[in-house]
């Protein structure tokens, strides 16, 4: 199978799909990695995303929901627990929702900037 252009291995990752082939499931469960794509056989275990998505998004949506905290409570002052039925659960919700995108973009990164682990 012929290599997609760097730029669809990142928008591949972002619809969980294999970065080279672009057919075969990047996820085997809601934000676990399957261990090859089915398509094309590419081997997802060489690489290493690690912490990298849960790091990117806990200060983008850190940013976000601090930002969105600081607002309300200056325009609206409302008591304490409004608070923490908005911004807990949305917090975890936004967290959640978008870890499995930001795994699949890093993945796409690797692929096309052809990192692996264990290599130098």
């Amino acid at each position: 199978m012929a290599d997609l252009p760097p730029r669809s291995a990142v928008q591949h990752g972002l619809r969980g799909r294999c970065p080279r082939c672009g057919e075969g499931a990047l996820f085997a469960g809601p934000v676990a990695y399957a261990p090859a794509c089915t398509a094309c056989g590419l081997d997802y275990s060489s690489f290493n995303v690690g912490d990298g998505a849960a790091a990117f998004l806990i200060l983008i949506v850190g940013a976000v929901i601090t930002g969105l905290a600081l607002w309300l409570e200056l325009s609206r002052e409302p008591p304490w627990w409004v608070h923490a039925l908005l911004w807990l659960p949305l917090t975890l919700g936004l967290s959640l929702g978008l870890m499995r995108l930001a795994k699949g973009v890093l993945l796409g990164i690797e692929y096309q900037q052809d990192a692996r682990e264990g290599r130098q």
